[in-house]
């Protein structure tokens, strides 16, 4: 089997789907990199990495490198739900830049987490976060 150059199959994909940019496929490349990386240092045999684990590891990474920036970076590469990076990734599987098994499938990235709590909340200061209606906002000097 020939090895497939990552830049010409980057290319092949979006010649048939330009919805993202080059970028995106780099990042989720190495966003996979790095997830398995995490899974070495737990010394697991299985290097095979389930859709929700990605996105994990995607959060993690994309905290890592953007921080407080990497929704808005996202949004510029036109990623605005889990299921786009499931678009992605089956795009590279398609290509065969990514291996899958039997059981995996795009579904796998639905429903994953929402972007403003995976990537804004974290940097959101405790007092400027909304409360829930578990906690409600005390009015000071009154006693519940």
């Amino acid at each position: 089997m020939q090895e497939v150059n990552f830049e010409q199959a980057i290319e092949q994909i979006r010649a048939k789907d330009s919805r993202y940019p080059r970028e995106a496929y780099h990042f989720v490349r190495e966003a996979l990199d790095y997830t398995k990386k995490h899974f070495d240092k737990q010394k697991r045999k299985n290097l095979h990495v389930s859709g929700q684990e990605l996105l994990d590891g995607i959060r993690n990474f994309g905290l890592a490198e953007f921080g407080p920036m990497a929704m808005t970076v996202f949004e510029e590469w036109g990623i605005k739900s889990c299921e786009d990076f499931g678009e992605i990734v089956f795009n590279m599987v398609e290509i065969g830049l990514l291996a899958t098994i039997e059981k995996d499938s795009r579904k796998d990235f639905e429903g994953g987490y929402e972007f403003w709590d995976a990537f804004r909340k974290p940097f959101v200061p405790p007092s400027r976060q909304v409360k829930t209606a578990a906690s409600p906002p005390r009015l000071p000097g009154v006693k519940i």
